[in-house]
């Protein structure tokens, strides 16, 4: 009778470890895929909530958070949105928000693009939270940026910014003395935005960014499009020529008025740009004009221009555009 006791015990336990083997290691409740968002700071607790809201696990709530304390690894929760393939075990569930790699999500920002088009872009994104701000012109840096569901957009936003400050700091750590005359951090990133927006050509940028400084070197005029056009539409594209009247405006920004850097940036410039400026390529050329092919061609004399000007001319008269 004894062994007949022992035997059922026996029995009874094997089928004990199986049935939680099978509710540890067994297939899931979840039908398709899954996404999940865990916040920050969450413990083993309060994520067994959001995975079984979300279907990622089955009831009771309680069953999962002790098998995973029974037989889960012990280390942290991870923050962010997982992505729980259908059918996973709890056993698999809990390796994802784990160890697993969070879903990443990218906003990105084109160089020159300027903050009020940052500012757009994040409002457009149902999935973040909170206002979206105008960032100062010229705080952010052009990247890709991931974020979260459920984020506020002011983080995104100052994401953009610190990474703006840490590369301006490593790249005016590392400039050229003496090869452009200015004089700060917020001067080399007012004459990066007009060189951003001025060429579209990486290769062209530290030569644009030369024609420049020798400018600001001697007092001349920048004479930029784009510095006039940014007080008209904050640097969204003007869609028509520039008036005789936006030329001659003094609006703080126009380039055409008076020598030297306007108020402040046009755009937010990109790493290359801002590296142009504070190692310009050596050369005496002081103008520049489209070459008609998405370049410009640079002239160290005004005479050397305007025959330069004169074909630009003539480009625009065979395509039809005068």
């Amino acid at each position: 009778m004894k062994k007949k006791a022992q035997r059922i015990g026996v029995g009874l336990a094997f089928a004990l470890m199986a049935l939680v083997a099978y509710l540890w290691w067994g297939p899931g409740p979840a039908k398709t895929d899954v996404r999940v968002v865990i916040p920050e700071g969450a413990a083993l607790s309060r994520a067994t909530d959001y995975l079984y809201y979300a279907g990622a696990i089955s009831g009771p709530r309680n069953k999962f958070y002790y098998l995973a304390r029974l037989l889960g690894e012990g280390d942290p929760i991870q923050a962010g949105e997982f992505e729980i393939p259908a059918r996973s075990s709890p056993a698999k569930v809990l390796d994802i928000i784990q160890h697993g790699r969070p879903v990443v999500r990218l906003v990105t920002i084109p160089e020159g693009m300027p903050s009020i088009l940052v500012q757009e872009k994040l409002a457009a994104i149902p999935d973040l939270t909170g206002p979206a701000p105008l960032p100062p012109e010229g705080s952010v840096l052009p990247n890709s940026y991931d974020w979260q569901r459920g984020e506020a957009r002011a983080d995104v936003a100052e994401r953009m910014q610190a990474a703006m400050t840490r590369t301006l700091g490593q790249l005016w750590a590392s400039r050229k003395a003496g090869a452009c005359p200015i004089s700060s951090k917020e001067e080399a990133i007012i004459l990066a935005s007009i060189v951003e927006k001025e060429t579209g050509k990486a290769s062209e940028r530290r030569m644009v960014a030369g024609v420049y400084c020798n400018r600001l070197k001697i007092g001349m005029k920048l004479d930029a499009d784009p510095t006039v056009i940014y007080p008209i539409t904050k640097g969204k594209p003007l869609g028509r020529r520039i008036k005789r009247s936006e030329l001659l405006a003094d609006t703080g920004y126009n380039t055409y008025r008076s020598p030297g850097l306007p108020d402040g940036p046009i755009a937010n410039p990109g790493k290359e740009s801002i590296a142009a400026v504070l190692d310009p390529a050596p050369t005496k050329a002081i103008y520049f004009v489209a070459d008609g092919t998405g370049g410009h061609v640079f002239a160290d004399s005004f005479a050397e221009h305007q025959a330069n000007v004169r074909k630009w001319y003539a480009i625009r008269r065979a395509r039809g555009e005068m």
